[in-house]
């Protein structure tokens, strides 16, 4: 798998350097022979006969930042002071925090905001719940839940050494939808547990966004909780994926002019991302799917490593009954979508499919098929990744997704507000600038969340599940 240097292995190297011609180049050449990439150079300080620098380094993974240092301090009048990993650096002491809205600076603010005066608006609310969303945070909050067992691409790490990823969650949600999230990491698997915990503090939440739970667990959770809660659940592993996955394929279609109900489509993954894309993907009329796990193609009938949610894949997909391993699912494939593991697809697997291919490989962080190796032979490649162009990325979806939630007070998250976000966030893109790199938004861009928002507003209202009484 080739890699290429990326911010999130970002060094800061402060190095004490001999003032003689020549220094700096020497520095230069031993950081680019090792393939690190610089990104910036700064200096701290001038002494006699010496001067202080920063030398600001992408690298590929932690081996990489070492074996770029030790090059450093093998050079003759260079002494390394210190290394920064400055990804650890952004994480200190967390990513977030509680701010107040209004002052409290005199007894009179403190016999509003507190006793006795919040007696007052808690009554009211007990009088009529409806008054919450008026007169308390529920309106714009966000339950963010995990158990950490399906983190990222690190697995079951559990709660705590999931906290920060569910952190960094917050802080989108706050930065491009200006919802207030919290991250609560419970220190249980036990499905039941989770339920009833998350039921327990539902209170305070206007909705609800589930993250790195396993599979299958992760689909009874949401299922459950859908059906036991009055506000909004949405597992965003499973359909934030799918929603930015079909905005990405309306786009790419558009662009190779073939039909989308015509299409074959190969999936690689029959977790909770494989199975919501399978969903959305028949939502939109695409019969010919078919989807794939490590013991291979599932179909209707096979009996080995099945569970409650591969039954219904075979049931509704693979019209053809097609058995066997992935090479033999992508003969004639217009779409290949990898949500599953590095390295699993491979250049004569692309070399079967239909003219034109689409590839989506989205394993993070190494997809399934290095870029470099998939673009000679793809007409369209999108990763998960945001050092190569068409990123797939959640964050296209959930901010925007849950400002309409709240905004419309919706009761539920339905298949057509999953449709209306991935048309909204395929429409940031004009019909006149889509190319083979360009079928999605960047998710910098600050008219998606809004088109996002609008369009989930839209949807709730007209399929009836908005909660605000000027939509009734």
């Amino acid at each position: 798998m080739i890699t290429t240097p990326s911010p999130s292995y970002c060094i800061t190297v402060r190095l004490e350097i001999v003032n003689q011609v020549g220094m700096f180049g020497k520095i230069a050449t031993a950081i680019g022979e090792k393939g690190g990439d610089i990104g910036a150079v700064d200096i701290v300080r001038a002494g006699k006969g010496f001067m202080v620098r920063d030398f600001t380094v992408n690298a590929r993974d932690e081996a990489h930042e070492k074996e770029i240092v030790d090059s450093i301090r093998n050079i003759y009048g260079v002494r390394v002071i210190h290394v920064t990993d400055r990804t650890f650096l952004q994480h200190l002491g967390g990513k977030i925090e509680i701010h107040t809205k209004v002052p409290v600076k005199t007894r009179n603010d403190l016999s509003r905001v507190y006793t006795p005066g919040v007696a007052r608006v808690c009554s009211a609310i007990y009088k009529d719940s409806e008054k919450a969303y008026r007169f308390t945070i529920k309106r714009n909050t966000v339950g963010i839940i995990t158990d950490g067992s399906a983190v990222l691409g690190l697995g079951n790490i559990g709660p705590l050494a999931a906290l920060p990823v569910m952190e960094g969650k917050a802080m989108l949600f706050k930065e491009f939808a200006h919802i207030d999230a919290f991250p609560i990491c419970l220190a249980t698997t036990d499905t039941e547990e989770i339920i009833q915990t998350v039921k327990n503090i539902a209170p305070v939440f206007g909705g609800i966004n589930l993250e790195d739970i396993s599979a299958p667990r992760c689909f009874e959770i949401e299922e459950r909780l859908k059906h036991e809660l009055e506000i909004p659940v949405f597992h965003d592993d499973q359909h934030g994926t799918a929603v930015v996955t079909l905005a990405a394929l309306l786009n790419a279609v558009a662009l190779v002019r073939k039909r989308i109900e015509g299409l074959k489509v190969v999936i690689s993954g029959a977790g909770a991302a494989g199975t919501a894309c399978c969903r959305i993907l028949r939502e939109v009329g695409i019969a010919n799917i078919i989807v794939c796990d490590s013991e291979g193609i599932i179909y209707n009938g096979r009996e080995r490593n099945m569970n409650q949610v591969k039954i219904w894949i075979a049931e509704n997909t693979n019209p053809g009954s097609i058995k066997g391993r992935l090479p033999d699912a992508m003969d004639k494939a217009d779409v290949f979508i990898g949500v599953s593991v590095p390295g699993i697809l491979s250049v004569t697997d692309i070399q079967r499919m239909s003219p034109d291919p689409i590839v989506f490989a989205l394993a993070n962080p190494e997809p399934e098929i290095a870029p470099e190796e998939a673009y000679p032979f793809v007409r369209i490649l999108a990763t998960g990744r945001s050092d190569y162009p068409n990123q797939i990325n959640n964050m296209l979806c959930f901010p925007g997704l849950f400002r309409g939630l709240l905004d419309s007070r919706a009761k539920a998250v339905n298949e057509e507000i999953k449709l209306a976000a991935a048309r909204a966030i395929a429409s940031i893109v004009d019909q006149r600038d889509l190319s083979e790199d360009y079928i999605v938004p960047s998710i910098f861009d600050r008219k998606v969340v809004s088109a996002v928002a609008a369009a989930v507003v839209d949807a709730a209202v007209r399929t009836g599940i908005s909660g605000k009484e000027k939509y009734k």
